[in-house]
């Protein structure tokens, strides 16, 4: 819980202030009883009085007024509120390493359902393409609000030789300008955008990991990267068994760079989760929300059963 109008708070001072003059005020009322060494004369001078009970009636008024001061405050909480505008560029790998069994039944058909479930996990507003990269990269959905289409292309997905992560990012990107050029045509902002990059090999060709990510730092274009696999993966190339480890050190490094996330996936479940995780992420952001009012009626509670209280057992208000 934040303030936005923390100095308010300095006013509890004073409610604090006041707790302290009414212990004041009934020490002062003992020590003017104590006086009295007869103690019968004194039951008919000082009537009893409700003890306890007295005290707690001031005590709630006191934390209504304490309530009314915080709500006086300002303060608020995080709450998370689905982005009306976004662009999403899911940049998948299907290079021929993700044939290994590393994760069941393979990478492939493991990042191929998870991917699925990723485009359901984003907001209806949100515009997401797909990109698709080996050797080469290409843009096989343009960002859209068309969830089948996506679907439908991850479903279609084939594997090829070689991974080339910095042409995959430069091909988001041109994916999200080619976008955002088309909405300030038809008058429209541009809205945020973000690449998700899945990968579990080192770039083999292609062009260089850096320059694509000085590119994305400077359209200001997170890229979001996720290292699939583990560290034992292996294909069979030309009947050889070939080792396909994953290179988190590059993906890392390019979330880093880029103001993205990084995430491991060493199995089905954990990359599902990893993506909707990002997903809710993208299609969601963090505003604060005034709580104020939850402070009154806490306040006007308190206040409302110490008068009660003290009519009852005093028949004054305080």
């Amino acid at each position: 819980m934040s303030f936005q109008s923390p100095w308010w708070l300095l006013a509890l001072l004073a409610v604090v202030a006041l707790a302290v003059f009414y212990v004041v005020l009934q020490r002062r009322r003992q020590k003017y009883a104590a006086r009295f060494t007869n103690v019968a004369m004194l039951g008919s001078l000082v009537p009893k009085r409700p003890g306890w009970r007295r005290h707690l009636a001031f005590g709630l008024v006191t934390l209504a007024l304490g309530a009314f001061v915080l709500s006086l405050a300002q303060p608020s909480t995080e709450v998370r509120v689905p982005r009306e505008r976004a662009t999403v560029i899911m940049a998948v790998d299907v290079s021929l390493s993700m044939q290994a069994t590393d994760v069941e039944p393979s990478r492939f058909e493991a990042m191929q359902t998870a991917a699925a479930e990723f485009a359901t996990v984003l907001p209806e507003r949100i515009n997401l393409g797909l990109v698709a990269f080996s050797g080469t990269a290409s843009t096989l959905v343009s960002p859209t609000t068309d969830r089948e289409a996506v679907t439908a292309a991850i479903g279609n997905l084939e594997l090829s030789e070689a991974t080339a992560i910095g042409d995959a990012v430069f091909t988001s990107l041109t994916a999200v300008q080619n976008f955002q050029s088309t909405l300030e045509e038809a008058g429209e902002s541009a809205p945020p955008a973000r690449v998700v990059l899945l990968s579990d090999g080192y770039s083999t060709v292609g062009r260089d990991v850096s320059s694509a990510v000085d590119s994305a730092v400077a359209a200001e274009v997170p890229v979001s990267t996720i290292a699939f696999g583990t560290d034992f993966g292996t294909v069979e190339i030309e009947g050889q068994s070939q080792p396909v480890p994953v290179d988190r050190a590059t993906l890392e490094q390019i979330a880093d760079a880029t103001g993205g996330s990084y995430s491991e996936a060493a199995s089905a479940s954990e990359l599902e989760q990893v993506y909707f995780d990002i997903g809710s992420q993208i299609g969601y952001t963090t505003e604060p929300q005034d709580i104020s009012p939850w402070f009154v009626r806490g306040g006007v509670l308190f206040a409302f059963l110490g008068v009660v209280l003290s009519l009852l057992w005093t028949n004054r208000l305080l």
